[in-house]
């Protein structure tokens, strides 16, 4: 059989279905894309077992039907070589070679048998919840919370992000036990209330690919795996099992002193003294009194130090507290509004980063990150 496609459609389409190739692979047939060609329609299926992508492009013609696995990386190399042009698949379906014609030249593959390409999971039909979600949503949040998530082998519960779904909102929460991000959307709503944790690896496909969605996507779970579908894209994905902390004890409801900030100031001189942190700690103090944000660091192996002042509004008693500076680095870049809101109750407390303003009265963000120890 054979079909002709563009160079450069087939090159993004596989591009994105590379993501989910693992580098080293436990099954060999995973380190291909498995083609498929059916009813006027080629399939391109890419799978490390725990995430399965499956993407479909309508070629400019199709002669025949055929299933076969491609080497992902020899395939990728070859396609990223080509100007745009049509490209003639010819494909032996009894020998599994496979020609690439383009205008001046021609290219052979001998592939593998579809056949032993693992099996698409199916969710369990009694079991299934849906939800139409508009890709902005899902977009926004999961790359608000992703960079929260942890890489604990011990806890992997904690390694996902948490999608909470209900009749009054739409939640995505991630945290490492340092951090915590929630992140809410009340204009997602479903008429149950349901919840996953979706896996970083598959949340940060998932970010890549729903920016190409032009209408609403459509999300499937059961209690083993899920399956994000939307113009010519599904992915299933199994999901962590187990019971997510409840993180709305962690975050505190009374916080007297407020500061507001302009985030990109903060941001900058942040960065900047942050080089003068300790290399272990990235101990960074914030001094808070009147409308003045003292800003300093010290590694006292090295006899550096550094501090910068900025303006901010604040209400309560002059409070020092410590941060580990990546991590509120972290949280600055993740937000977007021009100024930030600080509230804490103690040095000793967990403290709340929100953005003063938002343009969107459905959106609602809030991050958390607990305190350092500040030796006197």
């Amino acid at each position: 059989m054979n079909f002709v496609i563009s160079s450069t459609a087939l090159l993004n389409r596989l591009q994105l279905a590379s993501k989910v190739v693992n580098s080293k692979n436990t099954l060999p047939i995973l380190d291909n894309f498995l083609i498929k060609v059916e009813d006027d329609e080629l399939k391109i299926t890419a799978s490390d077992l725990e995430t399965t992508l499956t993407t479909s492009i309508k070629p400019d013609s199709v002669d025949g039907n055929a299933i076969v696995a491609i080497d992902s990386k020899k395939i990728l190399e070859i396609l990223k070589e080509f100007p745009e042009q049509p490209l003639t698949f010819q494909i032996d379906t009894e020998s599994l070679k496979v020609d690439i014609k383009s205008e001046n030249g021609k290219f052979s593959l001998v592939g593998q048998s579809g056949e032993d390409f693992p099996k698409t999971p199916e969710l369990k039909q009694d079991q299934v919840n849906r939800i139409d979600v508009e890709p902005e949503i899902l977009f926004t949040g999961i790359t608000s919370s992703i960079f929260a998530t942890a890489d604990d082998e011990l806890r992997p519960i904690m390694n996902g992000v948490l999608i909470e779904i209900s009749p009054d909102n739409m939640t995505f929460v991630a945290s490492d036990s340092h951090k915590l991000v929630r992140y809410r959307r009340k204009d997602a709503t479903a008429d149950m209330e349901a919840s996953f944790v979706l896996p970083k690896k598959p949340a940060g496909i998932l970010k890549n690919i729903v920016t190409k969605a032009e209408d609403k996507l459509t999300l499937e779970f059961d209690d083993k795996n899920a399956i994000f579908s939307f113009m010519g894209f599904s992915m299933v994905c199994r999901l962590i099992e187990g019971n997510y902390p409840s993180y709305n004890s962690v975050i505190p409801t009374e916080n007297p002193y407020k500061m507001v900030v302009d985030r990109v100031e903060f941001y900058n001189t942040l960065k900047r003294v942050s080089i003068f942190s300790n290399q272990a700690s990235n101990l960074v103090k914030l001094n808070i009194s009147g409308n003045r944000l003292n800003i300093s660091a010290q590694d006292i192996d090295y006899s550096i130090s550094a501090k910068e002042d900025i303006p901010c509004q604040y209400e309560g008693e002059e409070m020092t507290i410590g941060f580990k500076s990546l991590f509120l680095l972290e949280i600055l870049t993740n937000l977007s509004t021009e100024e930030v809101c600080l509230e804490v109750s103690d040095p000793t407390r967990a403290g709340l980063i929100l953005p003063k303003d938002n343009d969107n009265p459905d959106e609602e963000i809030l991050m958390l990150l607990m305190p350092m120890m500040i030796n006197n």
